[in-house]
């Protein structure tokens, strides 16, 4: 059992040149072609969302903590501060490094199906995406704690779960560097990054399976998110999507001219 060959041709573009990866060349090539505008629109979505969030969207009532909640040992209020305003882009990037994720878990599967060098590539490269905006959203989300409640950290169970897809994803890259074979690091990298999925879902839904004034479920019929709230907050969402598309598919580019040229290198030393 091999992995697929990387060999490349054509003047437009690379091709992977087996069956599994010359299939997705032709939706390569348009997605090349839009990933610059799609970045470029999503950086204006976000901006623009970033502005309404400052102009027109109220504080955050969805936030509220009710008569108080003790939190690292400390009685908090809910304030309606101004930095409440994080919100607004923090769950937006929260939300999207758990669809990059989605991306981790198919084409981790299809590599275990197909056993295509093209699909492991894709996997590494969605869980890259993934840990920008993981890392964003853990930003975010200490700021807020910082002004809002006083303290950097607590073990509130949705901050537990994604400190754990945290590390989960960090690992996906620490088990990447430690396989020298690249068949077996992809075996075991695909298994990994589907194992790393299985808490994306645990994230969402913690609220809901343990309530908790701190972190409210915001997705519900009676959330209270007036149009005013939700035109920022779906700007900065979807502007935010775009983007992550935009970078993969920018650093999917890359990164197969760069496996190309190392190719046409090896050929010319041989």
């Amino acid at each position: 059992m091999t992995m697929g060959p990387v060999e490349y041709e054509g003047k437009k573009g690379f091709e992977f040149m087996t069956d599994a990866t010359r299939r997705m060349s032709g939706l390569s090539l348009w997605a090349d072609r839009i990933a610059p505008v799609a970045l470029a629109v999503g950086a204006v979505m976000a901006a623009v969302g970033f502005v309404l969030t400052f102009t027109i969207a109220p504080l955050v009532n969805g936030a509220s903590v009710g008569q108080g909640a003790v939190i690292g040992g400390v009685l908090v209020n809910n304030q309606l501060l101004l930095s409440q305003k994080i919100f607004y882009w923090h769950m937006p990037v929260a939300i999207v490094s758990m669809v990059a994720l989605v991306g981790t878990l198919f084409y981790g599967i299809r590599f275990l199906m197909t056993r295509d060098g093209a699909y492991d590539l894709r996997a590494k490269l969605c869980t890259e995406i993934s840990l920008v905006f993981i890392l964003m959203t853990m930003c975010t989300g200490e700021m807020w704690e910082r002004f809002e409640w006083g303290v950097w950290w607590t073990w509130e169970p949705r901050l537990t779960t994604f400190f754990i897809l945290m590390l989960m994803v960090i690992g996906y890259f620490v088990l990447r560097n430690a396989i020298d074979d690249p068949e077996r690091r992809a075996v075991f990298a695909s298994v990994f990054g589907i194992l790393t999925f299985v808490d994306v879902p645990i994230c969402f839904l913690i609220t809901r399976i343990i309530p908790s004034g701190v972190h409210p479920v915001i997705f519900r019929t009676d959330s209270g998110l007036s149009p005013e709230m939700l035109l920022p907050l779906m700007l900065s969402m979807f502007g935010f999507l775009l983007v992550a598309f935009g970078l993969y598919r920018l650093r999917l580019r890359t990164q197969l001219l760069e496996d190309g040229v190392a190719r046409l290198q090896e050929r010319m030393e041989d």
